[in-house]
């Protein structure tokens, strides 16, 4: 695992009407703040990478679908520096991934439907 990177297994709670799938909570150990959550449909096949976030902590959990993620670790003073990590998330798979500042992550869409990720991040994106 790279430093930082953190797993969380997260709860689906189905009955006869449908399902709750948990992701954040304020009081959760995980939980740092709230910057903003959005939603990313991928395609089977599309890869969306690489991004590194100097300043905000992305937080990712697939509700639909199955993605590949992938890191690396560039830091200088990581003690993982130039590891390579992934993970296969998504129905099968349904946890939190906490993706710390200056980690690269990018992810490829398996299966034979579209990929729906929350991303909870620490910080409102800024394009400037």
């Amino acid at each position: 695992m790279i430093e930082g990177v953190v797993v969380t297994p997260l709860r689906k709670i189905p009955d006869e009407r449908g399902m709750i799938m948990h992701m954040m909570r304020a009081d959760a150990p995980h939980f740092e703040k709230f910057g903003e959550i959005y939603f990313a449909v991928s395609y089977p096949g599309v890869i969306k990478a690489w991004y590194r976030h100097a300043r905000q902590i992305q937080n990712y959990a697939v509700i639909s679908g199955m993605i590949k993620l992938v890191f690396y670790d560039p830091r200088e003073d990581s003690p993982t520096r130039d590891t390579v990590q992934q993970l296969f998330i998504g129905e099968d798979n349904y946890c939190l991934v906490r993706i710390p500042t200056d980690i690269y992550s990018g992810y490829k869409t398996y299966g034979v439907k579209p990929a729906i990720l929350a991303n909870c991040t620490t910080e409102p994106h800024d394009s400037t």
